[in-house]
């Protein structure tokens, strides 16, 4: 069953535990909304408005974000496996103890997010915006340049964040650093 919701302004709504699954959710505003432990796996969140929204141990596996508002949100212990999150805005949102696998990243706005401990394996570009981006991580990503692309992890992924303003820490694969 489909469920459609374009254009809606569900700002403010608690929808814990909630199943979001291959909803239509495009240019919806959800800001301040809550989706703790929510499922929204293969939802379509293309343009939507979730800024302070509550994220916290939500499935957002295979979501659509291109273009989203996600500034201030909490995503702690998310799940975004196979996300699209290609000019999406990140400004100050807190991705602490997630998992983004094969995110794609590119010409996203990352400025003053919070990392923590996450498992990071996304695809940027020079168009991302990393500056004031502070944390730890566990690498690496994939840097998409014109026609090339390269895998960075280690002390080349934290120097190219370096480079462009942002502060991050990449965790050895034994283990937090001391």
């Amino acid at each position: 069953m489909e469920r459609d919701f374009r254009g809606a302004d569900l700002s403010g709504g608690d929808f814990a535990d909630s199943w979001f699954t291959q909803a239509v959710l495009a240019g919806v505003r959800f800001r301040g909304a809550i989706f703790y432990r929510a499922d929204l796996q293969w939802a379509d969140l293309t343009g939507a408005d979730l800024t302070g929204a509550d994220f916290v141990r939500a499935n957002l596996d295979g979501a659509v974000l291109r273009s989203a508002r996600l500034d201030g949100a909490d995503m702690t212990k998310a799940s975004l496996h196979g996300v699209d999150a290609s000019g999406a805005s990140f400004r100050g949102t807190r991705v602490m103890g997630s998992s983004l696998f094969g995110v794609d990243l590119r010409g996203a706005d990352l400025t003053d997010a919070v990392l923590f401990q996450n498992t990071f394996k996304v695809t940027v570009d020079d168009s991302t915006e990393v500056c004031g981006l502070t944390g730890t991580v566990f690498g690496p990503i994939t840097v998409c340049g014109g026609e090339s692309s390269q895998e960075l992890a280690g002390a080349e992924l934290e120097a190219w964040i370096a480079k462009r303003g942002g502060q991050v820490q990449v965790i050895p694969p034994h283990g937090p650093p001391q």
